[in-house]
């Protein structure tokens, strides 16, 4: 995973989810008493859909899927730190990054689940929620493209330094994982490191019912 997040700032997980768990989660999505909030981004101008913040305790499922990620995904994050001159170092197991979160006012869990209907879509944006972030983030595709929905495909755009900012389009299937950054990455070139920005989002859902699940590290104030 770390040399294609390397070489291209994402990297896909092919099945992280079995399809039984997919079912489980897309089920979730109506239980209100699991969530924190419920968000209508048309309301905010964030695109056309609802996104849901879990509340704590976190489903079990949620709950070792981020603390799986985030010990898989913590070399990568401190190479990256090392790599752009950032003095930050993040500790080896997720309930010590989560204490770092809470001294700085940030208690708040922000794994989501995001649902897109036909003409619904995701604007570019990034995930930041206090001065504390962890560098990557997750998200998991809870129902199969062309069976349940067609369009709903995701998009990152990277901005790069003097040069046209460049778009990626994931495929996923159901059940897949997309990993990438939650803000900048470092870049090599012929003077060392650079950054590149980026945002991410969902093209519009022509069809169908497109269900998601978001795992971010860092929690919100």
């Amino acid at each position: 995973m770390k040399d294609e997040l390397d070489a291209h700032g994402y990297a896909v997980l092919p099945s992280l989810v079995s399809p039984d768990d997919c079912a489980e989660l897309r089920a979730r999505f109506d239980d209100d008493g699991a969530f924190r909030s419920t968000v209508v981004m048309e309301r905010h101008g964030y695109g056309h859909g609802v996104y849901r913040y879990f509340d704590n305790p976190l489903p079990p499922l949620v709950a070792r899927l981020r603390e799986r990620l985030y010990a898989e995904l913590v070399p990568v994050a401190n190479a990256w730190a090392e790599s752009l001159g950032d003095g930050v170092r993040y500790p080896q197991v997720l309930a010590e990054f989560l204490e770092r979160c809470r001294e700085h006012g940030q208690t708040r869990p922000t794994p989501l689940m995001l649902r897109y209907r036909a003409g619904d879509h995701n604007a570019l944006h990034r995930d930041l929620y206090g001065d504390i972030a962890f560098p990557l983030q997750a998200t998991v595709l809870l129902d199969e493209p062309g069976r349940d929905f067609e369009g709903g495909e995701f998009v990152l755009v990277e901005q790069r330094p003097r040069k046209q900012s460049l778009v990626h389009v994931v495929p996923l299937r159901c059940g897949d994982a997309v990993v990438f950054p939650n803000a900048v990455r470092p870049v090599r070139g012929a003077r060392g490191f650079f950054r590149t920005a980026f945002r991410h989002g969902v093209s519009e859902v022509r069809r169908g019912e497109r269900l998601t699940l978001g795992i971010i590290f860092h929690d919100a104030r």
